[in-house]
């Protein structure tokens, strides 16, 4: 079964060709299909659909089948279900993060799209640009072949399973004078304007309904950041909402962007949560597919994984750009929303992870924040593609910085934490320094201040788990910002 698996990846360019031509000529079985009736007609092609699939492609029969916009590795086998490209947390040995003896679905697919192009890897461009919808999860297991048989012959002539993106995000619109934007909308812009860097940092929210030690931690960051992340079950553990959070900070006059991640919830409750974020006053919302659930405090638990991330992107962008639902239900006032993503630059498929940031930007991703950089070498050659597509005009990239107390824990999320890259030798310099807290601040200054000399580069979003002191001195002492105090006293 792997075998015959591989081979149609080796083959993919003929396979896609044999696909395409097959689609021209099913319309033609139309009429035999209407005569026999197309219910039954599609009963009687399911079990060779299924068998033909599943031997070659590992098929699961989902009844929406993008193989020919995924280089024919199909995106069910997925373990978050991506239908948009890989997630942030693949191995560093092109694995699944949720099933490490399997290759990364978007790893082969990478690999099935050079060959359909017939091209070499290291001049690879992946061509899959096209937004592959959600699931319509009542078409499990029924024909997909009855489809292209049963509809307008051209329609479906070149392409028959890709799913057009509608308008693609264009650049940072300017501030309107009637609708405000938002403290980070503002930033982006004015970055754009003037290239004023931006500066996020992210905190988990309590596990306490008090939010004291939330606003506490909060405070530190007044006057030294453009807004404040708060984390959706980060690394699957358990904690306060982000959309609590995020709604106690936008009370208390603090600017929040409320992380929502596709893994806890399905399609209905990720709106209603984002609908009820900006009924209290929270406009700022990164979508996240979600870390592995077997990763943390709650194993035992169901992922959801009904959208990705870029298709959440595309819902919400729609509700506020048109007031309209997925369902296309009418909203009785669209919320105005300030939409962002992430993107990983720093583990495989690297070839592909533009592409992976240019479907999100154009589903409507305005600001992009990147995974822990610690290899300032996989960003320069992630901006230099950046730029050659002119994405970074489009939206503002905020790469993640962050600092541990020591080697041995930095070490360690190099180690447990998928997607999380630190080269040898970083490692190596915080363990001999005296003092290893110390050390790994200055790693985080020094990478400030080469990111700032990276064109494209927007910002820079700080990372470390309950030290907000030290970020806070870290934003000071790289001249991001000045404190409110000190700027007083000067």
């Amino acid at each position: 079964m792997r075998a015959l698996r591989d081979w149609s990846l080796r083959h993919a360019r003929g396979l896609a060709r044999v696909y395409a031509a097959a689609a021209r000529l099913a319309p033609w079985l139309a009429p035999l299909a209407r005569r026999v009736g197309v219910a039954r007609f599609g009963r009687w092609l399911t079990p060779a659909e299924r068998a033909a699939k599943s031997l070659f492609f590992g098929c699961q029969m989902c009844g929406d089948c993008a193989l020919s916009v995924t280089g024919m590795a199909c995106p069910m086998a997925c373990g978050k279900q991506m239908r948009n490209g890989p997630c942030g947390g693949v191995r560093a040995n092109g694995h699944c993060e949720l099933r490490p003896e399997q290759r990364c679905t978007w790893v082969e697919a990478g690999e099935g799209d050079v060959r359909m192009q017939g091209g070499a890897r290291g001049e690879h461009r992946p061509s899959w640009r096209e937004r592959v919808a959600p699931l319509d999860r009542r078409r499990a297991g029924q024909s997909n072949w009855i489809r292209l048989i049963s509809v307008d012959q051209a329609k479906h002539a070149a392409a028959p399973d890709k799913v057009q993106t509608g308008a693609a995000a264009g650049p940072l619109e300017p501030m309107d004078p009637v609708r405000p934007s938002g403290p980070l909308e503002q930033a982006c812009q004015e970055w754009q304007r003037s290239g004023r860097f931006i500066v996020t940092v992210e905190i988990a929210p309590p596990d306490s309904p008090d939010p004291a030690a939330l606003l506490q931690r909060a405070d530190r960051f007044a006057g030294l950041v453009d807004a404040i992340n708060i984390t959706d079950g980060a690394g699957a553990n358990c904690h306060m909402s982000s959309v609590a959070a995020a709604s106690v900070l936008a009370a208390a006059g603090h600017t929040p962007v409320c992380q929502v991640g596709c893994r806890d919830r399905n399609r209905i409750a990720l709106q209603g949560d984002v609908l009820g974020a900006a009924a209290l006053g929270v406009r700022n919302v990164l979508c996240l597919t979600g870390d592995d659930v077997s990763q943390g405090d709650h194993p035992e638990a169901k992922p959801v994984f009904d959208l990705d991330a870029v298709n959440l992107l595309h819902i919400l962008r729609g509700m506020s750009e048109r007031g309209e639902y997925a369902s296309g239900r009418r909203l009785e006032q669209a919320p105005r929303l300030f939409l962002g993503a992430t993107a990983n630059p720093f583990v495989p498929p690297y070839a592909d992870r533009v592409a992976n940031l240019e479907r999100k930007i154009d589903a409507g991703a305005r600001f992009i924040q990147t995974q822990f950089c610690f290899d300032l070498g996989l960003i320069e050659d992630f901006m230099r593609e950046v730029r050659a597509r002119g994405l970074h005009e489009r939206a503002a990239i905020i790469v993640g910085v962050g600092t541990l107390a020591s080697a041995k824990a930095l070490r360690w999320m190099a180690e447990h934490v998928p997607g999380v890259h630190v080269p040898q030798a970083v490692t190596e310099r915080i363990a001999a320094a005296a003092d290893q807290k110390a050390e790994g601040q200055r790693v985080a200054i020094e990478t400030i201040h080469a990111l700032r000399r990276i064109e494209g580069v927007a910002g820079v979003h700080l990372m470390g788990h309950k030290n907000e002191a030290a970020l806070a001195q870290i934003i000071a002492e790289s001249g991001l910002r000045q404190a409110p105090q000190a700027a007083a006293v000067a």
